[in-house]
């Protein structure tokens, strides 16, 4: 499978305010070259496929939404390499509650990264990072995504372009310190038949064990009597937002 890789990941959340609380779990995801998606043959493609739909796209391809979405913040890649790192559509079920984007003009350097967050009220939203250095970018919080918390705040988060290890950090912080860390790790495998099938095997129906597990969450969040912050649903293509890039002391 040319143009993609597979990583064995790690979440972990951990909620500091106003209740602590944390998870973590295993589960796999692909990184895609949007100008070169994984040809599965047909016996396979129940385990992974890629739509338009699912992801950044509203119409045509998924680079083209990605592109669209760019050009409204003035980047324009002029065919430079977009990968993505997402969840596949697995037995017809799929479920992101984060996308990334990592985008190139055409000359190599980075144009920037692309977050698309999902929540489970079926919304979609998108942030513009421009990350610093190090590489980490902070951008405000104007879309909801957990019923615990309420829309303010900003995240910082951390994107380096992936490699043979995966490490993106996100922190939520409000007023009066962070509330909120998330991370995600990984280690890369080579998207290969076999490797493809072991990980399905050892993650089955992987998506629907994301969902499941968001709501297993809430509901534990809910029963330790966390107050709930309720949001309008938000239309599949959300508000845009560009993040401010900034320096941090470590």
């Amino acid at each position: 499978m040319t143009g993609a890789d597979l990583y064995l990941c790690q979440v972990r959340h951990q909620r500091l305010a106003p209740v602590r609380y944390g998870f973590r779990h295993r589960t796999y995801l692909w990184l895609v070259d949007l100008d070169d998606l994984p040809a599965l043959p047909w016996w396979l493609r129940r385990l992974a496929e890629f739509r338009t739909e699912d992801h950044a796209g509203t119409g045509g391809t998924i680079r083209a939404g990605v592109e669209e979405y760019l050009a409204s913040h003035g980047i324009e890649l002029r065919g430079g390499r977009i990968r993505m790192l997402a969840h596949a559509r697995v037995f017809g079920h799929v479920f992101n509650p984060l996308t990334l984007y990592w985008c190139d003009h055409a000359d190599g350097t980075p144009a920037g990264v692309v977050a698309e967050v999902h929540n489970t009220y079926g919304g979609r939203h998108r942030y513009l990072l421009r990350p610093d250095g190090r590489p980490r970018a902070k951008v405000d919080k104007d879309f909801p995504v957990s019923p615990f918390f309420p829309v303010d705040g900003s995240y910082r988060i951390r994107v380096p372009a992936p490699g043979e290890r995966l490490a993106v950090g996100v922190t939520l912080h409000r007023e009066g310190g962070t509330v909120f860390v998330a991370s995600l790790t990984g280690r890369r495998r080579q998207a290969t038949t076999g490797a493809l099938l072991r990980l399905a095997a050892r993650h089955p129906l992987v998506t629907l064990a994301v969902s499941a597990g968001i709501r297993f969450h809430g509901v534990r969040l809910y029963l330790r009597g966390l107050p709930v912050h309720p949001h309008q649903p938000q239309p599949a293509a959300s508000h845009y937002r560009a993040s401010r890039t900034h320096e941090e002391k470590p």
